[in-house]
């Protein structure tokens, strides 16, 4: 009796067992199992993208149909290539190597053939697709932009590369993915999550039906809505003034770091990325090495700040007690130093105190201001070291934080940087004189330019510039909410603030001056050299200006970099005037100015022999613009 007991006990175990493992291989198989079991084919439910929307509710970017045909190359049977090719407007040629490729990369998962088909083509293929074992038709959907402009803000969206597909295993061999601006930026949050339906096949390969009833199906998750802070009439009001110029405009709201345009000139049209033409378009764009239109000028371009950055040797004086708004300084049509040539300065009156030398411009002035700033301390180097810290708490100097992917960190020289060029304790402060006026070893971006100028209306201040306004059922970063104090008090900044009212008043931007508008700016003029066999030429100088308005509660704060734009006001002063003009009132009401921008091209000037490029490298080198030593900023046409 015990040992049929034991025997029985022995079997009951055993068959606990089978059943246990019948039920969790075939009843209860992981995912992972179905995704690797050649009986069941896998097919994607791609996720409606999320669409993005302007700060006033704008619809910019939707979506569009799409089809591509796929490929499982293990399951294709022999069939009338002719007639497939024809039907797919593809030759012999493309059909062999697409094929070819997708067996290599696996024979048994499916692989995109031709990818973007049209409603059209899709309407005359998919009655025909049953005679052609192996290729299937799966339903996506593309970008439809529904503007012209702004393609560096929105970005593009393309197929997943091999380090991407690696590197997450969300995406898959023919999947798209944000590859620029606000698609990049964030493609978490728009696109969505894929579904998946799982078809079970019989012993011939044959299709019937869904595997377990579609228990294990899922249905795709839609991608966020997202509301961005740029203002699409101001942004395409921009890029309207910048049409046959090059350079870049950033605007901001002070109030909150928001970023109400981004605009790099020159720009192209986001639908040119989209669908079969994208990898021509894209090819073109790429390769026109003179224009690049892909580069970003607005966040990449490392440009001398000149003049502008003048303001920011004004408060750093302040503070440190060097100087006071009274005091004057002699100008004798430049600054002499070092029995060197003289830092060149255009005529105004003198000796300048502060207002006159902001509204002016004035080199002696700020020449002064700089080098009691430096020797202040027992050494160049604690000088040097003070000085920086200053300016780098204007966000100047490194990256700004904010939410869009590329960037470059400018360039704000320390004593390190110093030594490291001409030995420890070997340089003096005359060596660096010219980071007074905005060049030597200075290099900002215009985002950061327009950064800085935020902080000077906030009266010492900033919020990190940021793209995303709102993220449906989400909360954007905190990190944007919470303001960044600068070094300089408070109580410094309204002098500077008044010398800049003053530009407009009564200085270098009188002859542009916006009715009923406090506005107060900064004028610059960058010269711009290259080398043209093997010798330095000089070319037209760079136009720069930056501004905020109104004077007090500020809405706007703006910075605009014109490549060879003649003198300060003549095209950035004007189209900053626009700009603020246009965001403030709504409208536009100085035309002669308008028509005088919009009509002026630059193109004469770009069309000049060059050998370099007019803007820095973004690995802190730099070549080509040097700020000018005889500023002219009177304002004539």
């Amino acid at each position: 009796m015990r040992p049929l007991l034991l025997l029985l006990s022995v079997i009951a175990v055993g068959l606990i067992f089978i059943s246990r493992l019948f039920y969790l291989q075939v009843y209860n198989a992981p995912s992972e199992d179905l995704f690797t079991d050649n009986a069941i084919r896998k097919e994607f439910d791609y996720p409606k993208r999320g669409y993005i929307y302007d700060r006033n509710g704008k619809l910019l970017v939707s979506n569009q149909p799409s089809y591509d045909v796929m490929v499982i190359p293990r399951e294709v049977e022999p069939l009338d290539t002719l007639e497939f090719c024809l039907l797919l407007k593809i030759n012999k040629e493309y059909f062999k190597k697409t094929y070819d490729k997708a067996y290599h990369f696996s024979p048994r998962l499916p692989s995109v053939f031709l990818s973007h088909l049209s409603k059209e083509d899709y309407a005359s293929l998919q009655e025909k697709m049953r005679k052609f074992d192996g290729f299937y038709i799966q339903k996506r959907s593309l970008r439809d932009y529904r503007t012209s402009i702004g393609a560096n803000v929105l970005g593009y969206i393309a197929e997943a590369n091999p380090e991407q597909i690696k590197k997450n295993p969300y995406y898959r061999r023919g999947d798209l993915i944000g590859k620029s601006g606000i698609e990049l930026s964030y493609e978490n949050e728009l696109r969505g999550v894929k579904g998946i339906k799982f078809i079970q096949k019989d012993r011939f390969n044959r299709d019937i039906g869904p595997f377990k009833n579609g228990t294990r199906d899922t249905i795709p998750q839609p991608g966020k809505d997202i509301t961005i802070t740029i203002d699409a009439d101001l942004q395409e009001y921009g890029e309207r003034l910048m049409i046959n110029k090059r350079g870049g405009i950033i605007a901001i709201e002070p109030s909150s770091g928001e970023i109400l345009t981004m605009i790099t000139a020159p720009n192209y049209n986001p639908n040119l990325l989209v669908g079969r033409v994208r990898s021509k378009n894209y090819t073109k764009l790429h390769n026109d090495t003179i224009a690049k239109p892909l580069f970003d000028r607005g966040l990449k371009a490392m440009y001398e700040p000149g003049s502008p950055f003048k303001v920011l040797n004004a408060l750093i004086g302040l503070q440190e007690g060097v100087i006071n708004t009274q005091e004057r300084f002699v100008c004798r049509r430049g600054y002499n130093y070092g029995g060197k040539k003289p830092m060149g300065c255009h005529i105004h009156k003198s000796p300048a105190n502060m207002n006159l030398g902001i509204y002016e411009s004035c080199n002696a002035y700020f020449a002064n201001v700089y080098r009691r700033i430096i020797d202040a301390f027992p050494s160049p180097a604690e000088g040097m070291d003070v000085w920086s810290n200053h300016v780098k708490s204007f966000g100047l100097g490194n990256y700004l934080g904010y939410d869009l992917k590329i960037g470059a960190p400018g360039l704000i020289p320390s004593a390190k940087y110093y030594d490291k060029a001409y030995g420890k304790n070997r340089w003096f402060t005359t060596f660096t004189i010219s980071n007074a006026i905005g060049q030597g070893e200075v290099l900002a971006t215009p985002i950061q330019l327009a950064n800085m100028i935020a902080a000077i209306a906030n009266r010492g201040h900033f919020y990190t510039p940021h793209i995303i306004k709102q993220i449906y059922d989400e909360t954007i970063d905190k990190n944007y909410t919470i303001p960044k104090r600068t070094t300089i008090d408070s109580k410094h900044f309204e002098p500077v603030v008044q010398g800049m009212f003053d530009v407009y008043n009564k200085g270098t931007a009188k002859y542009i001056k916006i009715p009923d508008i406090d506005i107060c700016g900064k004028t610059g003029t960058a010269e711009n050299f290259t080398i043209i066999d093997g010798k330095k030429v000089q070319l037209t100088d760079h136009s720069i200006f930056v501004a905020f308005a109104p004077k007090d509660n500020p809405k706007i704060a703006i910075a605009v970099y014109v490549e060879n734009g003649y003198w300060g006001s003549r095209w950035a002063g004007r189209i900053a005037g626009l700009m603020i003009e246009k965001y403030i009132k709504g409208e536009v009401t100085q035309k002669q100015m308008e028509r005088f921008v919009i009509e002026g091209s630059l193109e004469e000037e770009y069309a000049k022999p060059l050998s370099g490029e007019s803007f820095s490298i973004n690995d802190g080198s730099k070549f080509n613009i040097i700020e000018t030593p005889t500023e002219d900023e009177s304002g004539q046409e």
